[in-house]
């Protein structure tokens, strides 16, 4: 059997999440298992790096599958772009050692999520972004972001009410830009809980509107309840950026 990563990019818009589900088949892992399987001509099962929601993007998320084939990567990623649909696709495809696996082998990844701070829609946007019509006070959301970096128990920041694992993450960098009406809101951590991302983004949006001060944050961390931290913003403004390794 060899074993084969994959790097992909999809829009996430009309799907249920990546991981497949018993009672839909529109999801990507499922979409990418029946897929292979079809080629292979016998069940085959993809591992990604992460689950993305239903709704959010990845440029460049990572799986792996193992497959008894005498085809080249090559010859396996043209299969697959030609029968994948076309919001879904494989950008790389290369054979890796036996024991590679793409989520217990991720040391961290990367996300964008992205905000159209103006009350005039951006219509080539408005799937990959979320629009936030009052001014965003920029500089607050940069010293909550500082805050809301280095190595800290999360579980104010997820949607996981109980869990036996760990809820302690380290987020290495918060970058916050701005271009034109747009803030683009870049996160780099060693791994991210269930919801953590979109749930500190609407921590900073609290932020930027002067509901939440920055320095609110420690206090969210010292009492760990999720009721203090902000809402769950949309799906469709994340994008999975990089899985490093």
């Amino acid at each position: 059997m060899r074993n084969f990563k994959v790097t992909l990019q999809y829009e996430g818009t009309r799907y249920q999440g990546w991981q497949k589900q018993e009672s839909t088949d529109n999801t990507i892992q499922g979409k990418l298992e029946a897929l292979l399987s079809k080629m292979a001509g016998t069940k085959v099962e993809i591992q990604g790096s992460g689950r993305t929601d239903a709704g959010v993007h990845a440029a460049g998320q990572v799986a792996n599958f193992h497959l008894d084939t005498d085809q080249s990567p090559s010859q396996i990623m043209d299969y697959m772009n030609f029968y994948l649909p076309e919001d879904i696709a494989v950008i790389s495809i290369e054979e890796v050692p036996e024991r590679f696996h793409s989520r217990l082998n991720a040391k961290g990844k990367t996300y964008l999520y992205r905000v159209i701070n103006s009350p005039v829609p951006h219509i080539f946007d408005r799937k990959y972004a979320w629009t936030v019509e009052e001014k965003l006070d920029v500089d607050a959301m940069r010293k909550a972001a500082a805050f809301l970096e280095g190595t800290h128990d999360y579980k104010a920041f997820t949607s996981l009410k109980k869990s036996k694992k760990s809820t302690v993450r380290t987020v290495e960098c918060i970058l916050i830009e701005c271009v034109d009406d747009e803030i683009r809101f870049t996160f780099r951590g060693d791994g991210f809980l269930y919801h953590m991302v979109r749930i500190m983004m609407g921590t900073l949006i609290e932020v930027g509107l002067h509901k939440k001060k920055p320095e609110e944050i420690t206090g969210i961390f010292e009492k760990g309840l999720r009721e203090n931290a902000g809402e769950l913003v949309p799906a469709k403004g994340l994008t999975l950026l990089e899985v490093r390794y």
